[in-house]
């Protein structure tokens, strides 16, 4: 290209802090955003033209560009993100692009489809089988080789036999589309006055880039209000995104995104082969897929027409991204709607505080639904106080709530007792001598599941085999568990209602298929009692679901994590919702032994605006987001004194800034993983400072990383551990 020259500087998909400069070839086209393949070292890699050079140099030491592949260049905002991503994360530019070049297949020319059409010539000899072919081809369509087949019940020596006598002419066809473009208009729904509302609120902001928090009660019809955006969007002729937190969500929300658009929207998440990457991933980059429905790696697929991105449970801290490229999907979601000029629904019952604030200071407009979609009504809540009501010595679940149990399965409904903690207990060791078993790689007890036989680590993977004596002592028979897990609870509800037709649903349970699956049985009742964890507290809609028991309701405020009241409450409010979401009522119980705590008092009133009144005052006076803003080094290495004495120079190297508080080097709670001692340090700053930039010059200024050190940046931590 005349504007770049024949040197251009290229991004490679590597850690690397800028990018290479390159030749191009004569004869070779390319422009800003062009994709390519380099010569790095001793090998190709792709890359990504990013512009003229910065610096001259010598025509004589550069390489030649190999190749460029004949697909549309990346758009300008979606180059602009990568730059911001980079910038704000402290991640190298590389590894965020890396991010977006994720299915190079795609980059491949998309092979025909080879398929038959009829000559009128006549085959030399005719049989049943050639006859029955020669009758599904006289309408002078052409048919792909597996559908004739089908179509005709013959073999494919067949086809091939009349081919060869000319009777069956070869045609290549295009590929068919990953999916079918969705209707706007092919099952629009009845929205009730609120929803309807709410619709118009959206649609009077202004054009352009603009954010709507989408405030609604479990079971209040958001999805409805924001498909509606959606359709919005696609008549608009542009594109839409649509993020969940979770996989296992994807199949009923797959489910009702068919029956409004009258089709299946394309899908992005870990459970894609790499062809169904392939055909998505391009087919949003040439504009033939209008919609897609993903987990947050969708925010980086090349939309050239973006026009809406939602995030479904935008609270969920699933949403950000702890390896690698340390992001929060919501926030960049924000940040490319603003690159691209689109819009935003961030959709949740339980806000995050963050989110809340911003609506709450006219930065987001906020938009309300108050009231359950026909005609259903919010569950009531009741707190147990354990101090009082507690179950016997043994049991976990209180005869209050057992009681409760029994009244709602002899009304032939359905009934979930929900647990924070996987496995069969949270800690196991051996009456006899005391000896805990401790994860070998890790500073985490090994969770026992019983169902499974094994012991395993819930932070690295790390199993053995539940072993028959203490391989501390050689006693046998004489592990115990201490508190309760899925498993052990599951036990005792089998004991406790035998009768009852029971399944466990737990993210390790079994495959994201075989979750789905039993989420399916659970939607046609063919379970009375549930027992889950976090898998089942949000974005399901069980009818027959009208008692809701909460095990653990203080399990997340015991914790010294500063969001620990945020996500407790919010956790909360998405299992005890769950209940009473049809024609039916609902109930909840949380057995508490803080029945007076903010979170509880918040969620037995059923008052969001109190917990986010005294949640935001808590925030606003400790300096914590949305008023302040924290960053998060983990210093880690083989050796303890290697990593805290790093830590320690580290934090005698920090620039003095107004504002700045620094904390630690402290052993972060999970203070070894895989292996790897990991010792925090935390950067608490003012809500306007450059955070990043900071931690950016910090680093860059201090004592040099070696060996097997290593510093990981988290700007904006989610989780503390």
């Amino acid at each position: 290209m005349d504007e770049l020259g024949d040197i251009v500087a290229v991004m490679v998909g590597v850690a690397v802090e800028g990018p290479y400069s390159y030749r191009v070839p004569e004869g070779m086209h390319v422009e800003r955003g062009s994709i390519v393949v380099v010569p790095l070292g001793p090998r190709p890699t792709f890359g990504v033209v990013w512009g003229a050079p910065k610096d001259n140099v010598a025509h004589n030491r550069l390489k030649d560009i190999s190749r460029v592949f004949d697909v549309p260049p990346l758009s300008e905002e979606l180059l602009r993100l990568v730059d911001w991503v980079s910038r704000y994360t402290l991640a190298a530019p590389g590894m965020v692009l890396r991010g977006v070049l994720r299915s190079s297949e795609a980059l491949e020319p998309e092979k025909p489809i080879i398929a038959y059409r009829y000559t009128g010539v006549e085959p030399e000899r005719m049989t049943d089988t050639r006859a029955r072919v020669i009758d599904h081809v006289m309408d002078g369509m052409a048919w792909a080789k597996a559908a004739l087949v089908g179509a005709t019940g013959v073999s494919p020596s067949v086809i091939d036999g009349l081919a060869k006598q000319g009777v069956l002419e070869q045609v290549e066809l295009p590929p068919p589309p990953v999916v079918e473009a969705p209707d706007p208009d092919a099952a629009p729904p009845k929205l009730n006055p609120e929803q309807q509302e709410a619709l118009d609120s959206f649609r009077a902001m202004p054009d352009g880039f603009g954010v709507a928090l989408l405030d609604g009660v479990t079971g209040g019809g958001k999805t409805e209000v924001f498909f509606e955006a959606v359709a919005d969007c696609l008549k608009a002729g542009r594109q839409a995104v649509i993020l969940l937190p979770e996989i296992a969500l994807t199949h009923t929300f797959l489910a009702r995104f068919t029956r409004r658009f009258g089709t299946k929207p394309a899908e992005w998440h870990s459970d894609m082969t790499p062809a169904q990457r392939r055909q998505v991933w391009r087919g949003v980059m040439n504009g033939t897929v209008r919609a897609v429905v993903g987990a947050r790696s969708a925010l980086f697929l090349p939309f050239h027409e973006l026009g809406l991105l939602v995030l479904d449970e935008e609270h969920d801290g699933a949403f950000k991204q702890s390896d690698g490229v340390n992001y929060h999907a919501r926030d960049m979601a924000v940040v490319r709607a603003s690159l691209a000029g689109a819009k935003v629904i961030l959709s949740s019952a339980t806000p995050s505080v963050e989110s809340r604030h911003n609506a709450d200071s006219g930065k987001y407009t906020h938009i309300r639904l108050e009231s359950r979609f026909a005609d259903a009504v919010l569950p009531d809540i009741t707190a147990i106080d354990m101090r009082e009501e507690g179950p016997d010595k043994g049991q976990w679940i209180a005869p209050k709530l057992a009681r409760e149990i029994f009244a709602t399965l002899d009304r032939g409904e359905q009934a979930l007792l929900f647990l924070n903690r996987r496995g069969y207990a949270p800690l196991t060791l051996c009456r006899a001598c005391g000896h805990q078993y401790q994860c070998p790689d890790c500073s985490s007890w090994l969770v026992e599941h019983r169902f499974r036989g094994v012991l395993m680590c819930h932070h690295c993977g790390h199993e053995v085999r539940t072993p028959k004596a203490c391989g501390e002592c050689g006693a046998e028979d004489a592990l115990t568990p201490i508190g309760p897990g899925i498993e052990r609870v599951a036990e005792e509800a089998a004991a406790r209602f035998p009768e009852a037709k029971r399944v466990i649903l737990s993210s390790d349970m079994g495959t994201n298929a075989q979750i789905r699956d039993r989420f399916a049985e659970i939607e046609r009742g063919e379970f009375d009692l549930i027992v889950g964890t976090q898998l089942v507290a949000k974005g399901h809609h069980f009818e027959k679901l009208t008692l809701v028991g909460v095990l653990d309701a203080d399990l997340g405020l015991q914790h010294g994590d500063p969001r620990a009241a945020e996500k407790t409450f919010q956790i909360l409010t998405q299992v005890t919702g769950r209940a009473g979401r049809a024609a039916k009522s609902g109930r909840a119980f949380l057995q508490t032994y803080h029945p007076d705590h903010p979170v509880m008092k918040a969620m037995i009133a059923q008052d969001s605006e109190a917990f986010y009144a005294h949640e935001l005052k808590v925030r606003e006076e400790g300096g914590l987001p949305p008023f302040g803003r924290l960053a998060a080094l983990i210093i880690s290495a083989n050796e303890h004194d290697i990593a805290f004495n790093h830590a320690r120079s580290l934090l005698r190297a920090a620039p003095m800034a107004e504002g700045i508080r620094l904390f630690g080097p402290a052993d972060a709670p999970v203070a070894m993983v895989r292996g790897r001692h990991r010792v925090r340090l935390l950067v608490q700053s003012p809500k306007e400072f450059d955070l990043s930039g900071y931690v950016r010059f910090w680093l860059g200024n201090g004592p040099k990383v070696s060996g097997n050190l290593r510093v990981q940046v988290d700007i904006d931590p989610m989780s503390f551990y």
